[in-house]
C-alpha cells in the first residue's frame, strides 16, 4: 500500500453515531486492511483547543491536514486517523491518531472523554498529552482519566483474574510510551535557582508528597498512575509560536518564516523523537500489529464498548488471534494451490516433480503462515493447515494416478491397435501365429517403455493390459500347430516368468516412489522444524522485550521510592520486579519440541497414514 496515495488528508476512524455510541468508519477500516505491514501508532490526547492536531500535521509531513479550528469550539469529533509511510522504518507505517478534545463542554459527556482517553491507550505505541501553560496540579488533576483507567481496562477476562492482585501493576507491560507535551510555555525552565532539562521538570512535578490523609492521597494518585502505568516519559515545552493572538488562530496557513525559530527548532525535536523512539505496535505477548491487524482490533475495543462491557487485553487478543489464525490458513492454504496450479495442469508428471513442487509450496505456504499467525495454542491452526494441504496433496496425487491411468491406457489402445487388426484379420490363427504375435506384443510394449511422460501408473497399468492379453495369447500359443507341446509348455513357463517380471517391476516402481516421497517428506518436515523455531525464538524474543521493558520502568520508579523514603510503595514495586524476573526465567526455560513441534507431529502422522491408504 502506498500511503500517500490512499491518504491524501485524514479520515474519520471513530464517530459517535447518532445514538451517542462509539462506531468504526468503513472508509478508515479499508485503509487499514490495505496495510499488510507493521505499523507505528501515535495518538495524541488532551483538552479541547490546545493545538493538539497541529503537532499531528507536522508528523505527517504536511502544514495542514487535521482540522485546527480558529475558534473556541472543538474541531476534531471522535479519533481521525491519516496513515503516512514512516520516514524512518523502512516498510513501516505511521498512523497518526488525533482525538478528540477532552473536556468540550457543548458534549457535556465525561463517560464519552473517558473512553475515547481509554481507546488512545489501547491502540497507541506512543500517547502525547498534550496541555497549555505549566505542569501543574490543575494540569494533573484535569488528566484525572488515568486515574481511571483501572475500570475501563482489563488485563484478563473474569474468570482467569486473580481477584487478590491489583492488575493496574501489570499496565506497564502494555500501555504506550507517554509523552507530555505543554504548549505555549513561557517560564524559564529552573527548579529552586538551576535550569534543568524539560523531562527533569516533568518529573520534578510528578513528584508524591507523603501522608495518608484524602487530600495528598488524591494529589498523588495521578501521578502515580503515570509512574506506575506507562513503561516510559518524556516531556516537551513549547514557546508561542506567534506573538499576536490573531496569529494564533491561524497557525495552519502561516509559513515557517512567520513562526518563532525557537518554537520552530522545538517541533523539529519533537517530529525526530517520534521518528526514531516510537515503538512499533504490539500486542499483550510481544506481538507485531500490522494495518490489518489494528482494524481488527478497534472493532474489538469499540464493539466492546458499545455493548457495556469493559475492554479486556487477553479477551481482544484471544478474538484477534483466531481471525488472523483463519486469515493465515486461508491465505497460505491459497499460496500452496496457487503454486500446485502449474502441476495440476500438468498432469500426468512425475512423482520427483510431484514431490518437489510439493515441497517448495508447502514450503512457502508455512512460511505465509508463519508470518502473520501468532498466539496459536497448541499449534491447532498450524495443524489445520497442514491437514488442508495433505487432503489437497493426497486428492492431487490421486488425479495424477488417474491421469497416468488414462494416459497409459490411451497409449496401449494406440500402440495395440495394429495387432487388434490382425488379430481379427486371423494373422495369428496359423502355424507360426505365436511367435508372429509375440514379435508384435513385445515390439509394443518396449515402445510403450520408450514414451516419455507416462505418469507413476506406467508399469502398474502395463502389468494390468498385459494381464488381460494373456487368455488372447494362450489361445494362439494352443492354435498354432507349428509348435509341439514340449515347445508349447516352455512358452507358457516364459509367459509366466514374463508377467511375474512385469510384477516385480511395478513393485520396484512403487517402492522408488514411495521412497521419493518419504525423502521429500523428510526434508520438507526438517524444513518446517526450521521455520517453527524461528518463530519460536522470535515471539520468545517478543515477550522478553515486553518483560524487560516492564522490569526497566517499575526499577525506575522502585529506586525512586527508596530515594523519596515511600518504603511500603518501594516493597511493593519489589515484589512485582521478582514476579516478572521468575516469568522471564520461566519464558527462557520454554521446550521449543515440547511446546512447538510435538503437537505438530500427530498431524504429519496421520497425512501419512492416509496416503499410505
Amino acid at each position: 500500500m502506498s500511503c500517500s496515495k490512499c491518504m491524501p488528508a485524514p479520515v474519520c476512524l471513530i464517530e459517535n453515531n447518532e445514538n451517542g455510541k462509539l462506531c468504526v468508519r468503513k472508509e478508515a477500516k479499508d485503509i487499514l486492511d490495505g496495510i499488510s505491514e507493521p505499523v507505528v501508532v501515535v495518538s495524541v490526547v488532551g483538552l479541547y483547543r490546545t493545538g493538539k492536531s497541529y503537532l499531528m500535521n507536522r508528523l505527517a509531513g504536511q502544514q495542514s491536514g487535521f482540522a485546527l479550528g480558529n475558534t473556541i469550539e472543538s474541531k476534531t469529533k471522535g479519533i481521525w486517523m491519516w496513515c503516512v509511510p514512516h520516514p524512518n522504518k523502512e516498510g513501516h507505517t505511521l498512523v497518526l491518531l488525533d482525538t478528540e478534545g477532552l473536556g468540550d463542554v457543548q458534549k457535556g459527556d465525561s463517560k464519552n472523554d473517558s473512553w475515547i482517553f481509554c481507546l488512545a491507550v489501547l491502540l497507541s505505541s506512543t500517547l502525547v498529552y498534550n496541555s497549555r501553560g505549566t505542569i501543574d496540579n490543575t494540569a494533573l488533576e484535569n488528566l484525572h482519566y488515568v486515574t481511571e483507567l483501572t475500570e475501563q481496562i482489563k488485563i484478563r477476562s473474569a474468570e482467569a483474574a486473580d481477584e487478590d492482585e491489583g492488575e493496574d501493576s501489570e499496565f506497564v507491560r502494555f500501555f504506550p510510551s507517554f509523552i507530555w507535551v505543554v504548549r505555549d510555555f513561557t517560564l524559564d525552565l529552573e527548579i529552586n535557582g538551576k535550569k534543568v532539562t524539560e523531562d527533569d521538570y516533568l518529573e520534578h512535578a510528578l513528584q508524591l508528597k507523603k501522608g495518608l490523609n484524602k487530600k495528598i492521597s488524591d494529589y498523588n494518585l495521578p501521578r502515580q498512575c503515570i509512574k506506575r502505568y506507562f513503561p516510559s516519559r518524556k516531556c516537551f515545552v513549547f514557546p508561542l509560536p506567534v506573538d499576536s493572538q490573531k496569529d494564533m488562530t491561524r497557525l495552519e496557513s502561516l509559513r515557517d518564516q512567520d513562526l518563532a525559530q525557537q518554537f520552530l527548532e522545538v517541533t523539529g525535536h519533537f517530529c525526530n523523537h517520534m521518528f526514531v523512539n516510537s515503538a512499533v505496535k504490539t500486542l499483550k505477548g510481544g506481538h507485531i500489529v500490522t494495518g490489518q491487524m489494528l482494524r481488527r482490533l478497534v472493532e474489538i475495543y469499540v464493539d466492546t464498548i458499545s455493548s457495556g462491557e469493559v475492554p479486556c487485553l487477553d479477551n481482544a487478543v484471544h478474538v484477534l488471534a483466531n481471525l488472523e489464525n483463519q486469515a493465515a490458513v486461508r491465505e497460505a492454504l491459497q499460496v500452496y494451490q496457487n503454486g500446485m496450479k502449474e502441476v495440476k495442469s500438468m498432469l500426468p508428471v512425475s512423482i520427483e516433480n510431484m514431490t518437489c513442487e510439493h515441497q517448495k509450496f508447502s514450503n512457502l505456504a508455512t512460511s505465509e503462515f508463519t508470518k502473520r499467525s501468532f498466539k496459536d495454542e497448541n499449534k491447532e491452526y498450524m495443524k489445520n493447515l497442514e491437514e488442508a494441504v495433505g487432503n489437497f496433496y493426497v486428492d492431487l496425487l490421486e488425479e495424477n494416478e488417474m491421469a497416468s491411468e488414462r494416459k497409459c491406457r490411451d497409449l496401449l489402445k494406440d500402440l495395440f491397435s495394429e495387432m487388434n487388426k490382425r488379430l481379427q484379420d486371423g494373422e495369428y490363427s496359423q502355424p507360426g501365429g505365436y511367435e508372429l504375435y509375440e514379435r508384435d506384443r513385445d515390439a509394443n510394449v518396449e515402445q510403450y517403455r520408450r514414451e516419455p511422460n507416462k505418469g507413476v501408473r506406467a508399469e502398474a497399468v502395463l502389468e494390468e493390459f498385459l494381464k488381460e492379453r494373456k487368455p488372447e495369447a494362450n489361445s494362439i500359443l494352443c492354435m498354432d500347430n507349428k509348435l509341439t507341446e514340449n515347445e508349447k509348455q516352455i512358452k507358457k513357463g516364459k509367459e509366466k516368468e514374463a508377467l511375474l517380471e512385469q510384477k516385480s517391476k511395478e513393485e520396484e516402481e512403487k517402492r522408488i516412489e514411495c521412497e521419493r516421497m518419504m525423502e521429500a517428506e523428510n526434508a520438507r518436515h526438517e524444513d518446517r522444524v526450521k521455520q517453527l523455531e524461528e518463530k519460536f525464538k522470535k515471539e520468545q524474543e517478543q515477550q522478553q522485550q515486553e518483560l524487560d521493558r516492564a522490569i526497566q520502568s517499575k526499577l525506575k520508579v522502585h529506586e525512586e521510592m527508596l530515594k523519596k523514603g515511600f518504603k511500603d510503595e518501594a516493597d511493593s514495586l519489589k515484589e512485582e520486579i521478582n514476579k516478572l524476573n521468575d516469568e522471564k526465567k520461566n519464558l527462557q526455560g520454554g521446550n521449543f519440541f515440547k511446546d512447538y513441534v510435538m503437537p505438530f507431529l500427530s498431524v504429519v502422522r496421520r497425512f501419512n497414514n492416509k496416503r499410505s491408504l
